[in-house]
């Protein structure tokens, strides 16, 4: 049997250093890196995604990093397409892809796999999250329960969100949603992959992650949401941590040193929602950095 081309994910929440330890290792083993990052992406936001520096980049290949315009849309079915397309050439070339960001929804679909969904059917949506409204989430729980007990079976009652698309796919395909993941496939069987989450004690972290903010706010990271705001930007660019932070400053509804503060509380508040999606990841070794 053939052996299995190697690919190496570096995971973690923002701030982490996960740029760092990632060429570090590319240099040891001969790597390139592709950035797993739903932000990195896109053309103009250098400070607020934080792109690496220009020595990292410099040291090493980096990938799907600034190469999309802030008015078009980026999503995990994308970065699925781009990256499977780049790794697969990092492996011609005879090195090792190196996948390194915090989008850990990314990540997992490009492991395991994204099934193809139907469009969405904003009609039928608002049709059920009515009925959510009016009977109660329990309800409609209730109901998703009858058609697809396994995927009921793991999302809270209250996420309205995810038993909404979940009804809906149903409605729209006559067939339950844990029955279309079963059947999709990612890469696991492809290549031989090797997961790796980043973590750091959490003072450390929330420590690392406020001198970012203040970095950032040294950079100009004002003026890049100055420039931001003259673009159309798309729904996806626009979620960019910073923006929303930084537009209320400009907009004078929140004082410099208050959207600094703000952005630092987001910072952290979003670097421990994705360390609890990563505690969920499976076949992951987890790494403490000093």
């Amino acid at each position: 049997m053939a052996k299995k081309p190697k690919m190496v994910f570096i995971l973690g929440p923002t701030g982490v250093g996960k740029s760092d330890f990632a060429v570090k290792l590319a240099l040891m083993t001969g790597g390139e890196i592709i950035s797993c990052d739903s932000m990195q992406i896109y053309k103009d936001m250098a400070i607020l995604s934080q792109y690496p520096s220009a020595e990292l980049r410099k040291a090493i290949p980096h990938y799907l990093i600034g190469i999309l315009r802030p008015s078009e849309e980026w999503s995990a079915a994308d970065f699925i397409d781009k990256a499977q397309k780049i790794a697969d050439g990092i492996i011609k070339r005879g090195k090792t892809p190196i996948i390194v960001g915090g989008a850990g929804l990314y990540a997992r679909a490009f492991t395991e796999g994204l099934f193809p969904s139907p469009p969405k059917d904003e009609k039928l949506r608002r049709k059920i999250y009515k009925e959510g409204k009016s009977a109660g989430s329990a309800k409609i729980h209730d109901k998703l329960k009858k058609i697809d007990p396994v995927y009921a079976a793991k999302i809270h009652p209250n996420d309205v969100r995810r038993i909404v698309r979940a009804l809906e796919v149903y409605k729209l395909t006559g067939r339950p949603i844990s029955e279309q993941h079963r059947e999709t496939k990612g890469l696991r069987d492809k290549y031989d992959i090797s997961v790796f989450i980043l973590n750091r004690d959490r003072s450390q972290l929330y420590e690392r992650i406020n001198k970012r903010v203040d970095d950032m706010f040294k950079r100009g990271v004002v003026n890049e949401v100055k420039k931001l705001k003259r673009l159309k930007l798309s729904k996806t660019a626009k979620a960019v941590l910073g923006y929303k932070e930084i537009d209320a400053y400009i907009n004078g509804k929140a004082g410099y040193d208050e959207a600094k503060e703000r952005l630092k509380i987001n910072t952290r508040r979003y670097a421990k929602r994705q360390l609890t999606w990563f505690k969920k990841e499976k076949n992951a070794v987890w790494k403490k950095l000093y």
